[in-house]
């Protein structure tokens, strides 16, 4: 009977906690791909570890999914939860899409243009990760909160730039590089589509956090 009663208990799953967990892989992910394309060559272990930390990602994001569910008192509106877990989500399998693409093409010389990309990753992913812990109080920290989603939208439109002159650049150079041009091109394109998806999907988060925002500061 007691058990009973118990279930019927209001409960607050530890969302906060599932939000920086999930924060900490985005980041770990993103430090393996800065080593993969600074490497000079694909080195398995970074590929590894991008996909080791996509499947810890995946753990999580289902704990949050099952616990929305269960849980009677939420910190945000569930569609919030739900949609914030779920750009999270798509930030890394993004990141593992792109690792797999290296793999597939096997990549060995990365264009300054990807590495700048790269770079803006991580910076991402970093603001983000300062940015999740401070929604456990959203009022006063909206100010901050607000200046780190800003800076997120503006290193994506950066990374906007970097992508258009970096696709240009290989189309000028493999134009002229005889039968094996344009199927170089396409590989260069991929990796490029890979990397602009990845930084697109931080843009979102930083979307979902906005939105929390405005609601609740």
């Amino acid at each position: 009977m007691f058990n009973w009663f118990q279930r019927l208990l209001p409960r607050k799953g530890d969302f906060f906690g599932m939000f920086e967990a999930h924060g900490a892989t985005l980041v770990a992910a993103a430090s393996a791909m800065t080593k993969l394309v600074d490497s000079g060559k694909p080195h398995l272990e970074h590929i590894s570890e991008i996909e080791q930390r996509e499947h810890e990602a995946d753990d999580i994001t289902r704990r949050v999914l099952t616990e929305v569910r269960r849980t009677f008192l939420t910190p945000f509106d569930r569609g919030a939860i739900t949609s914030l877990i779920g750009a999270m989500d798509d930030a890394i399998d993004e990141m593992q899409s792109a690792a797999n693409a290296v793999d597939l093409y096997d990549v060995e010389v990365f264009e300054p243009e990807m590495r700048d990309m790269v770079g803006i990753v991580i910076d991402s992913a970093r603001l983000m990760a300062e940015a999740i812990p401070l929604l456990r109080d959203v009022g006063p920290n909206g100010a901050r909160l607000h200046e780190l989603t800003e800076r997120m939208v503006r290193m994506e439109s950066h990374a906007d730039d970097i992508h258009r002159a970096g696709l240009k650049k290989a189309y000028q150079r493999f134009a002229g590089a005889g039968a094996e041009g344009p199927m170089q091109f396409m590989v260069v394109r991929e990796i490029y589509k890979h990397l602009e998806r990845i930084v697109d999907s931080f843009e979102d988060i930083a979307n979902e956090i906005d939105d929390i925002v405005i609601d609740h500061a």
